[in-house]
């Protein structure tokens, strides 16, 4: 019983097995390219972001509704003996299983990945953990935890001594990528030879590969790197500057950039200056280098000086907050949003999925399903 639907991963079904951001993210990526992916959930509660709310929209929390479109759900107790064959079933179907409770906790109910493939030798099986399944597996397995324990907020604040997280829960949706990119690659594998395999990513090894330059410097140099607030440990102009009206954002990554900006900012000389003239230089005199821009960008406006500095070159734009991004992308044709309509004819508006694909593009079916809905469907198939 395959949900009618269309896109590049067409024929693949998915058990989905996660909940709140990474997984359920990495597997509407894969709806919306066409996978038919089932939300098994608990019939009671369902899926914690259920109840993260506010903010609401049509009665229900906005935090489950961004991840999960395109999907149907249906409503096991893991539990009870009945609802667990169903469950088996439904693996031994499969083409693919995401998971991300604790280690073990999936082979307490016999759908481990060892059981799992003595079910369906040809399962990809996607378990996304914290701090994975060795010493790290009794560890629980928060974004902001994370993000303290990552370094993520060692590099991340306003100064040094005052580390902040992200404004969204950045570790789980790196995770979430880069779960849907080891399972597509096992599905190729599995393409070529037959062959399921068990797919692991955890947040602490996503998030270090994610800090790339940062982890690098360690790595490669022993270069330990602090809070520099908004400035790049490598680049400058690289940060946060005052205008006129509200911040904007300076971002030179070469002499050319620096040089158009001087010339925007009616300050040729800088170029020339011996403490700026490179990009090496502006990084060692950083400090007098922001002041002197400071003072030069109060003058005008950020929008302003966005659509005189623009046109130069100069990579540079206002702070914006999350309305103004959005009519921004409008502006500039991204299409941002994705429409969704449910049963009842009320129109859905989500966050549209970036990857722009030009003969199968992502496909936008199914609100994101209320707790249970495909469940009488979905048991009499799996019956069956």
């Amino acid at each position: 019983m395959s949900a009618a639907s269309g896109g590049p991963l067409s024929g693949v079904l998915v058990a989905d097995f996660g909940r709140v951001l990474a997984a359920p993210y990495a597997t509407m990526l894969l709806a919306d390219l066409g996978a038919d992916v089932i939300k098994v959930e608990h019939p009671v509660h369902g899926d914690d972001t259920r109840a993260w709310g506010p903010p609401h929209a049509q009665g229900e929390a906005t935090y489950y509704l961004s991840v999960n479109r395109n999907k149907r759900s249906l409503a096991l107790d893991l539990r009870e003996e009945q609802d667990l064959r169903r469950a088996r079933e439904l693996v031994r179907r499969a083409d693919v299983l995401f998971e991300n409770f604790r280690p073990a906790t999936m082979a307490g109910y016999g759908l481990g990945y060892d059981r799992a493939r003595e079910l369906n030798p040809h399962l990809v099986y996607c378990s996304i953990s914290g701090f994975g399944a060795g010493a790290g597996a009794a560890l629980p397995g928060y974004d902001l935890l994370i993000q303290a324990v990552g370094g993520l907020m060692s590099v991340t604040g306003p100064a040094p001594g005052q580390p902040v997280k992200t404004g969204v829960a950045l570790v789980d949706v790196l995770t979430g990528l880069h779960a849907s990119i080891g399972v597509l690659a096992a599905l190729r594998h599995r393409e070529a030879t037959g062959e399921g395999q068990h797919v692991q990513v955890n947040l602490l090894s996503c998030l270090l590969s994610g800090l790339v330059n940062q982890a690098g410097g360690y790595t490669l140099a022993g270069e330990v790197p602090g809070i520099l607030g908004n400035r790049h440990p490598s680049i400058a102009p690289y940060d946060v500057f005052p205008t006129k009206d509200r911040p904007m954002v300076v971002a030179v990554g070469n002499d050319r950039q620096f040089r158009a900006l001087c010339q925007g900012l009616d300050t040729p000389e800088l170029a020339d200056d011996p403490r700026f003239a490179t990009n090496t230089d502006r990084v060692a005199h950083v400090d007098e280098l922001t002041q002197t821009l400071g003072e030069a960008l109060s003058a005008r406006t950020a929008a302003a000086w966005f659509d005189h500095l623009t046109p130069l070159g100069v990579p540079c734009g206002p702070v914006n907050d999350l309305a103004q991004a959005f009519d921004l992308a409008d502006t500039l044709g991204l299409s941002p949003r994705a429409t969704v309509t449910g049963p009842d004819g009320a129109p859905m508006d989500l966050v549209a999925n970036p990857i722009g694909l030009s003969r199968t593009p992502p496909r936008y079916e199914r609100r994101p399903p209320r707790l249970g809905e495909h469940t009488d469907d979905l048991r009499a198939w799996l019956d069956a």
